[in-house]
């Protein structure tokens, strides 16, 4: 492993959503507060613009996108910036926005929603799934941690405020069975668990915000590794790279010092090990 080195200096006041799109080899990440998404191909970065608060994606073709926006799902076309409107997330409700979102390994898009003022108990997580929005669970206040077992066994989620990763089972069709059950408690060391994604070993990697590091969990939540990075507030991970052994991390700049230039970059790590092809999302 390598230290982190800096992808793109551009500074995000809510770095979100990251994302390795297998089809075109490049790395995408969100500006949630910015309402930007951008792409990097390791050498060039490109940045589209939105009118609304966007958060998460998952990728259908090479060229199109599932996003997860402040009042709704859309398929954004990279090449044109057309938006084809999917169905609504919350569009009545002008307080919540979308938060931590990933595809899972049936071809379904979870998505939680928030308050705007990290109101309690305000938003939800839901999936979408072959035509069919569906809320899972409620009340959330901040919805995070959402990733899946590599054998689409299980999900992960966390509600950020209660710092407990829970786990649940999922049928064939990537639906939940059963109650979550409480699997990685991090109030012990006081941990605000944000985005995560897990390796192709099953190891669970979870950015944790305030804590200037993504951390490394084992299958029965033992504790394996933490990456250290220069900015305290960091957002989410995600594999990718020609052999998937790189790791991209987003952070956020929102409320910190212009003394931390750092602060809102997004960084990658070389690493020794393998994530896995983000699943495509079936439309």
């Amino acid at each position: 492993m390598t230290p982190a080195t800096t992808l793109s200096a551009t500074r995000c006041i809510l770095g979100e959503g990251a994302l390795w799109h297998p089809e075109r080899g490049s790395f995408f990440w969100f500006d949630i507060l910015g309402h930007r998404l951008y792409e990097h191909d390791g050498v060039h970065q490109r940045v589209w613009q939105f009118d609304r608060a966007v958060s998460a994606a998952g990728w259908v073709t090479r060229d199109r996108l599932l996003i997860a926006s402040a009042r709704d799902l859309f398929v954004f076309d990279l090449t044109t910036g057309s938006e084809a409107h999917v169905c609504d997330l919350e569009a009545d409700i002008p307080a919540t926005r979308s938060n931590d979102g990933r595809a899972d390994p049936q071809g379904g898009f979870w998505i939680g929603t928030m308050g705007y003022k990290l109101e309690q108990d305000a938003g939800a997580i839901y999936r979408w799934y072959r035509g069919e929005l569906r809320r899972l669970y409620a009340p959330i206040t901040i919805p995070n941690a959402i990733c899946f077992s590599p054998n689409g066994q299980f999900s992960y989620f966390t509600d950020t405020p209660t710092r407990m990763i829970r786990r649940v089972a999922l049928d064939a069709h990537g639906w939940p069975e059963g109650e979550p059950e409480d699997w990685l408690d991090l109030n012990p060391e006081g941990l605000n668990p944000d985005g995560a994604v897990t390796d192709d070993a099953g190891n669970f990697w979870n950015a944790q915000w305030n804590a200037s590091r993504v951390a490394c969990y084992g299958h029965d939540g033992r504790f394996l590794t933490s990456l250290p990075l220069p900015t305290p507030q960091i957002t989410c991970p995600a594999f990718g790279g020609p052999d998937l052994s790189r790791l991209m991390v987003t952070s956020a700049a929102e409320g910190r010092p212009d003394e931390d230039g750092a602060a809102g970059n997004t960084f990658v790590f070389d690493l020794d090990i393998k994530g896995r092809a983000e699943p495509r999302v079936v439309i």
